[in-house]
């Protein structure tokens, strides 16, 4: 078996390409492969497949736990990143179908070797009609439900210095994860001078990781509601930074 190694941010992934559709892909494999002392090491597995509904290649996401999630951001940028490297598709637009639909990734490569840049189409972005109160409290000021494929949940910090109090975070995500059925994602953000967030995340099955495609794309949507960015929302991670266009109809990354 080979599996190369790709991140997104910091936000990293075991590809396991299948182009004939003949390898199995369990649970099992995803831990084990992912464990970060007795495996490789990521945080999550990405089967990089054949192409399905008008999609040049298909995507499949075991997080580091096993269980399966519908979409990412990075991951998708990184599964793309393994197909162009392994001659299986040619940039500058790649099109993968997955668990939340059809997605669209522009790539190009990066002045440092073995990187590339890109950009997500990450589909709409559907927030909850109203606040969660059940949330709102022990330093949250506001949170918000939303969908971009898999589920969030955004909190926006009473106390701007909570966002990087990475024990503070982990307490939070795993209570919400735990709380919800199925699980869900958490970012907690607070307002930047730039007119963006800074935000930690939270990922279901996973934990604390450095940076979150689907989550920043989720808590630009609900900065842009609460009033504190506009429809182009700089977000700042533990991995780095990255730009959430707020389109009409769609949000990219």
């Amino acid at each position: 078996m080979r599996l190369t190694k790709h991140h997104g941010l910091g936000n990293d992934f075991l590809v396991l390409a299948d182009p004939s559709g003949i390898r199995p892909l369990t649970e099992a494999l995803a831990r084990d492969v992912c464990d970060r002392r007795r495996g490789i090491g990521a945080d999550g597995l990405l089967y990089l497949g054949p192409g399905r509904a008008g999609a040049q290649l298909s995507m499949v996401l075991l997080n580091a736990d096993g269980g399966r999630a519908e979409m990412s951001g990075n991951g998708i940028a990184c599964l793309v990143q393994a197909a162009v490297q392994a001659g299986l598709v040619a940039p500058p637009v790649v099109t993968v179908a997955t668990d939340a639909g059809r997605r669209s990734v522009t790539i190009a490569a990066a002045d440092e070797p073995r990187s590339h840049t890109a950009t997500v189409a990450m589909g709409a972005v559907a927030l909850g009609e109203e606040d969660e109160p059940e949330w709102m409290a022990d330093g949250v000021a506001r949170a918000v439900r939303a969908d971009v494929g898999n589920p969030h949940l955004v909190l926006l910090a009473a106390d701007p210095g909570l966002v990087g109090d990475r024990g503070w975070v982990s307490a939070l995500g795993r209570a919400a994860e735990a709380a919800v059925a199925g699980g869900i994602n958490v970012e907690l953000i607070s307002p930047a001078d730039d007119g963006g967030i800074v935000m930690d995340v939270w990922e279901r099955g996973v934990g604390l990781t450095d940076a979150c495609g689907t989550g920043a794309t989720a808590a630009a949507a609900a900065a842009h509601r609460w009033g504190l960015a506009g429809r182009e929302v700089p977000v700042r991670m533990h991995g780095g930074p990255v730009v959430i266009d707020l389109g009409p109809d769609e949000a990219t990354l």
